[in-house]
């Protein structure tokens, strides 16, 4: 598990691959630097697990679809469980 999410909330971070806000620097012409976050690219998406014969709803990151479409909705679940991501659905 990323050490960043073992005592955090999960708002703002992908479920699939646990994707979360990078920290980086706003650098102006003159090259004055102030903090700013990349935020991730995250949706709200419904998936339909056939063997469970349910829909979920997760938050994923564009990065995490296109994962699922590689490996599918299982195999992308049950990585996401074995990072420690979704263990609420055990």
């Amino acid at each position: 598990m990323h050490p960043f999410l073992k005592d955090k909330k999960m708002s703002k971070i992908c479920e699939i691959t646990g994707k979360i806000a990078g920290v980086g620097n706003n650098v102006s012409h003159s090259n004055r630097r102030t903090k700013r976050k990349f935020n991730v690219n995250l949706f709200y998406k419904k998936f339909y697990l056939p063997e469970e014969d349910r829909w979920v709803r997760l938050r994923v990151s564009a990065a995490g679809l296109r994962f699922i479409d590689k490996v599918g909705i299982d195999a992308a679940i049950k990585s996401a469980q074995e990072k420690g991501l979704l263990s609420y659905w055990i």
